[in-house]
């Protein structure tokens, strides 16, 4: 009868001096012992060479020490504690300038409605005005602006308060001759 399944029993031969890993690819792509060597003594080769051939001192690499020689002029008649004063010449009409603090532009007037009521209880005069973009002609932007102040001091102070709630207001100035 035949014996379709190779089932023959072989005797394995078990030797005893055969490694548990071993690679099938021959041994002639690793380097040898003589390439790292030759390569090794040619890169000290090019240091050496290098450093007489440049010349290179780790001495003359030293930050140098510089010192500051900032020399401020001033007017002398400054020294006898003189102040000038630019005064407008009598042709000129005086500027009147009223100040405003703008607390944002909005694209939706339902954010710049909550803006007017956040501060409503702490700033007085303020309104909501309609503008056109100037970066992005024909959209209308609802702006938040507080005032007029009399003076820089009182818009100032109105923007400290702004701020305080949370937001980034800019101080505006329109000024007009007399």
């Amino acid at each position: 009868m035949k014996d379709f399944a190779n089932r023959k029993k072989f005797k394995k031969n078990i030797s005893k001096n055969r490694q548990a890993f071993s690679s099938r690819k021959p041994d002639a792509n690793t380097i040898s012992k003589k390439t790292i060597a030759y390569l090794l003594l040619t890169s000290v080769c090019f240091v050496v060479v290098a450093f007489f051939y440049f010349k290179t001192d780790v001495v003359s690499i030293k930050p140098k020490n510089l010192g500051n020689s900032v020399t401020i002029n001033f007017p002398t008649s400054l020294i006898n504690e003189g102040i000038l004063i630019e005064s407008q010449s009598p042709d000129q009409k005086p500027l009147l300038c009223e100040y405003f603090v703008q607390v944002g532009a909005y694209g939706n007037k339902k954010y710049a409605l909550e803006a007017e009521n956040m501060l409503k209880s702490e700033i007085q005069n303020i309104s909501i005005n309609g503008v056109y973009s100037s970066s992005n002609p024909g959209k209308l932007l609802h702006s938040v602006i507080s005032g007029p102040y009399e003076n820089r001091s009182a818009a100032s102070n109105a923007k400290e308060k702004i701020t305080k709630k949370g937001f980034d207001p800019r101080l505006r100035t329109s000024c007009e001759q007399t």
